[in-house]
């Protein structure tokens, strides 16, 4: 009698499951519980089977996954489907962007000219977080002309920017707190 890994088993079960070559394959937490190399080698399987064609139904607790291989993100809570939705207008309707704002010289406390912003200050004075819809369109506009002419007139030096999107997690947790 073969006794064969947790992982050994799951790569069966795939093989098994692919033989019939499907239309549509559903996965059940297929990572859960396997090494790292056999992890990589399942998602190439995936990619490769979804690049012919193959619809893939996947369920998983690892969010990170999911934003990488999925097209439409469906999440569920409490046993009801609470959303279904194309992954790049979900991050685009629900996600949120920081441009953080590195400072030459630090601050002790946001300008009074400057607190029509909602700038949080960080870093020790070093830097400004403003947070922007990541959904505005070219009529609203996300407010950064007005507030680097705002920076430039209050007389506070750039010295570099970066940007930052929502996860698709930190999106998830926010879905599952407002359906809670």
């Amino acid at each position: 009698m073969i006794t064969l890994s947790g992982g050994m088993k799951r790569r069966v079960l795939i093989a098994k499951a692919l033989a019939h070559e499907p239309e549509i394959l559903f996965l059940d937490e297929p990572t859960a519980g396997v090494d790292v190399a056999l992890r990589r080698d399942m998602w190439e399987v995936v990619r490769q089977l979804r690049n012919s064609g193959v619809t893939i139904i996947l369920t998983t607790h690892y969010i990170e996954e999911a934003e990488e291989m999925a097209d439409r993100i469906g999440v569920i809570r409490s046993g009801e489907l609470v959303l279904v939705e194309d992954k790049q207008a979900l991050m685009q309707k629900l996600g949120r962007k920081e441009l953080t704002i590195h400072l030459r010289d630090p601050l002790v406390e946001v300008p009074q000219r400057l607190s029509g912003h909602g700038l949080t200050l960080t870093e020790e004075g070093h830097a400004l977080v403003y947070t922007y819809d990541a959904e505005a369109g070219e009529d609203d506009g996300t407010g950064i002309a007005e507030l680097l002419a705002d920076l430039e007139g209050a007389g506070i030096a750039v010295k570099d920017l970066h940007t930052r999107q929502s996860s698709l997690e930190e999106i998830f947790v926010s879905l599952v707190k407002e359906t809670a």
